[in-house]
């Protein structure tokens, strides 16, 4: 069962890009893009960078909950394919931080999204629990997408 699953995963994979592995680093990319709307939306609805993001609050709000959703979807087949498909690894220094990493990530989400909706805690919980998130997407992309974009090869 998980052979057919994996041979549809690589068949759409591919249907757009070289390789599985480019998807990955490429969807990890966009995910990236997005945790930066993130990081820069949530600053903005918790008062800072007013001079710098001038949008209505309502726009900013709208624009981080969209842009989360995205980091979210763009994360799944990068996931699938880790968890699935390559598995826990230990090989080098690089191999090992990224698994580790990986092991947390969707952990990590799921206390965000609880602290979003728990008006019960202090006002700073929330930025550390999205800023840990967010090191923990750059600690996965930039052991994979980056080594991938400037070990292996730069390209679709």
């Amino acid at each position: 069962m998980l052979a057919s699953v994996s041979s549809t995963y690589t068949d759409v994979m591919t249907a757009v890009f070289s390789e599985t592995i480019a998807a990955k680093a490429w969807l990890a990319t966009a995910a990236g893009v997005f945790a930066l709307v993130q990081v820069t939306t949530a600053a903005r609805i918790f008062g800072k960078l007013q001079g710098v993001v001038r949008l209505p609050h309502e726009t900013v709000k709208r624009i981080h909950r969209w842009s989360g959703r995205l980091v979210f979807l763009f994360t799944l087949p990068v996931i699938f394919h880790c968890v699935f498909i390559l598995g826990f690894k230990t090989t080098d220094a690089r191999v090992t931080a990224h698994s580790i990493a990986g092991s947390f990530v969707y952990g990590i989400f799921a206390v965000k999204v609880f602290f979003v909706h728990d008006r019960a805690h202090p006002r700073w919980t929330l930025p550390l629990v999205g800023g840990t998130l967010f090191a923990t997407l750059a600690t996965l992309w930039s052991t994979s997408a980056y080594w991938y974009f400037t070990q292996v090869r730069f390209g679709f």
